[in-house]
């Protein structure tokens, strides 16, 4: 695929999806369903209130969570996708053993997410193979091209906030 993006959209899109916050709500509401909104901090007791509030908020700004009626927090359809993103990119760390052969599930996704950074940009574009098809991230590179590409607002760069 040769969809590219600039680096800092790059650099803002591997932000956010990598953010260990957003991927234990976007996992844990994946694995278990809609969270109740009371019951969030009880679900994911290892995040900070702030932690909490901050991937929810992004989540909601990115469309990957809406608030149901009844049942509390749920994933969009771009949401689940980028569960299924996860889970691909988390099977091909732990068939590698990256970045250790034992560790979390959020580290795993950090780290080849922060491997794939380089190959999304337009620098790489130029180069006859990139290095995700030299150490075996293909698949994962298309996997999340495709998911970035069917969902813009996440790599779009915020402009700066202007003085008044």
């Amino acid at each position: 695929m040769s969809t590219s993006f600039t680096p800092a959209e790059a650099r803002h899109a591997i932000e956010l999806l990598a953010s260990r916050s957003l991927i234990r709500l976007v996992t844990e509401i994946d694995d278990n369903g809609a969270i109740p909104p009371r019951r969030l901090a009880g679900t994911l007791p290892d995040l900070s209130t702030h932690q909490l509030r901050s991937a929810t908020d992004r989540a909601h700004a990115h469309g990957l969570v809406r608030v149901a009626s009844g049942a509390g927090l749920e994933l969009t359809d771009s949401g689940m996708e980028l569960a299924d993103l996860y889970d691909a990119v988390a099977r091909w760390a732990r068939r590698h053993a990256v970045p250790a052969p034992v560790c979390e599930f959020s580290s795993r996704i950090r780290h080849v997410l922060d491997l794939l950074t380089p190959s999304l940009t337009n620098e790489s574009a130029d180069r006859p193979t990139s290095d995700a098809a030299e150490t075996g991230l293909a698949h994962p590179r298309t996997l999340l091209i495709q998911w970035l590409v069917g969902n813009p607002q996440v790599a779009r760069v915020p402009e700066p906030e202007r003085a008044v």
